[in-house]
């Protein structure tokens, strides 16, 4: 059993910036594949980042050059950089944890005002 927490998320002024914390449970973190996906209201959850065991990464579009995904295996902990923020990206962002089967997190909100 895997259990993810978040933190990092609030409200901040476009062109800001902010950093998702996903702290995971388990000693297999470092086998994981571990991304980070977002639910605007009214709208399909999204993939936006992930990374892989090995540190491969893969982006959305719509956050390429700005946002920054990255994994600290000694703290069992993904990170999520997000730089010039917009308004679309305002969401709930949520961890996402595979090994062998899916594991989220609760999600932490994420607001950016114009």
């Amino acid at each position: 059993q895997v259990q993810l927490v978040e933190s990092g998320g609030g409200l901040v002024q476009a062109g800001g910036s902010l950093r998702l914390s996903c702290v995971a449970s388990g000693k297999d973190f470092r086998f994981a594949s571990m991304g980070w996906y977002r639910q605007a209201p009214g709208k399909q959850r999204e993939s936006v980042a992930v990374i892989s065991s090995g540190g491969i990464t893969n982006y959305a579009d719509s956050v390429k050059g700005r946002f920054t995904i990255s994994r600290d295996n000694a703290k069992n902990t993904v990170y999520l950089q997000m730089n010039s923020l917009k308004p679309e990206d305002t969401a709930v962002y949520y961890c996402n944890a595979l090994i062998r089967m899916d594991y989220w997190g609760q999600g932490t909100q994420v607001t950016v005002s114009s």
